[in-house]
């Protein structure tokens, strides 16, 4: 099957792949999901392939965006948003091909041609969590990334973490709260921290870009970090504190049946700005955070980290792309932290950093990351 007939069906072979990009969302990384679309939409060859920026409102609105990057961009004095109009696109099946359409009220709704792959650069609920890849799947639509229960799995935080364990992962200790168990018996919730140890990080179960974490030292700061986490998601992950370095590795799938492809690893320090972990306002607005890759780590340990983060990709069925974050103790052991199945994708997030330095530039990553897509067929696989 070549790429050609893959890509276009239904129209010239010499026709460019056709490719939505998916941001914004309704999740409260919004913001991040901007600044992703942004460096895509900047580095994308756009020669070969026809982009549509798609925005999605925080009202859920799909609406035509802007293709200057410069509009998704982050400031020192505002946020990026997608903002809701009167013109809606819709993804809909026409003549056999899936065609873009936009829908404005009492006009005729107007064609945008057909697509052939999504590439949905959405990160938290609502989008990285399984929600959009199911809405691809029922139309029969290519795109990028993870599927369905990998996308689910890799945004709750506590279904991951049985899935790693299953795997014969190695994870740290931790408990999981939810909505019901924090309103109905919180002393017992206080007693299953304690037994933990403190200091914790108590996390938003289903959030990401370290929004709604806080690290919590006593009893005394435990009720507010979790209303803290919980105004971004009821169900919560309360983590004991681990000693040891932040390392990373970065897994892009393999072609055809090839097993999953890894970077070299590499390692996080937060510099400055007060931070006391990789918090948001570290990874994104004071630039407090750098990557040294590859990590300073003896052989061994490179060589095993690539391998667990191979096993964690494979573990939740990833697909496409993800970040696998681990903790490096003093005594050597690796703990697996998490994976992250729509990683931070701007040319200074860590996962392009990762296999830039491993000689896989931004540009090339991207057209891979579609390249599979395109060759990935639908439905069950």
């Amino acid at each position: 099957m070549t790429e050609e007939n893959v890509s276009t069906t239904g129209r010239s072979a010499q026709t460019r792949p056709r490719v939505a990009v998916l941001f914004g969302g309704r999740s409260s990384e919004h913001a991040v999901s901007c600044v992703t679309a942004a460096g895509v939409l900047g580095a994308i060859d756009q020669t070969k392939y026809e982009v549509i920026p798609i925005g999605i409102a925080k009202t859920g609105q799909w609406v035509l965006a802007s293709g200057d990057t410069h509009d998704w961009s982050l400031s020192a004095s505002s946020l990026p948003e997608v903002a809701s109009s009167a013109r809606t696109v819709a993804l809909t099946e026409i003549g056999g091909e899936h065609q873009l359409i936009v829908a404005s009220p009492n006009e005729i709704p107007q064609e945008l041609g057909a697509v052939d792959v999504v590439f949905p650069l959405l990160h938290g609920p609502f989008g990285e969590d399984g929600t959009v890849q199911g809405f691809l799947e029922l139309s029969d639509t290519r795109y990028v990334g993870a599927g369905v229960l990998a996308s689910a799995v890799g945004m709750d935080k506590h279904f991951m973490k049985v899935v790693f364990e299953s795997a014969g992962l190695r994870v740290g200790p931790y408990i999981a709260v939810t909505d019901r168990q924090w309103r109905n018996d919180p002393e017992t919730v206080r007693k299953r921290v304690d037994q933990l140890g403190y200091p914790v990080f108590v996390k938003p179960a289903r959030a990401g870009s370290s929004m709604g974490i806080s690290k919590v030292d006593s009893l005394e700061g435990l009720d507010a970090a979790i209303e803290a986490a919980r105004e971004h998601d009821p169900k919560l992950v309360i983590e004991a504190g681990i000693v040891g370095r932040e390392i990373e590795c970065a897994v892009l799938e393999g072609r055809g049946t090839d097993a999953p492809r890894t970077s070299m690893p590499g390692e996080i320090s937060v510099a400055g700005g007060g931070h006391e972990f990789y918090d948001f306002n570290a990874k994104y607005v004071d630039d407090a955070a750098a990557l040294s890759c590859p990590a300073d780590l003896p052989d061994e340990a490179t060589a095993r980290v690539r391998e667990l983060a191979a096993v964690a990709f494979d573990a939740v069925g990833a697909e496409g792309l993800s970040r696998v974050d681990f903790f490096y103790t003093p005594e050597g052991e690796l703990i697996i932290n998490e994976i992250n199945t729509m990683p931070g994708f701007t040319p200074k997030s860590m996962y392009p950093q990762m296999w830039k330095a491993s000689g896989l530039g931004y540009a090339a990553l991207i057209d891979e990351l579609i390249y599979l897509a395109l060759h990935r067929k639908t439905g069950l696989r």
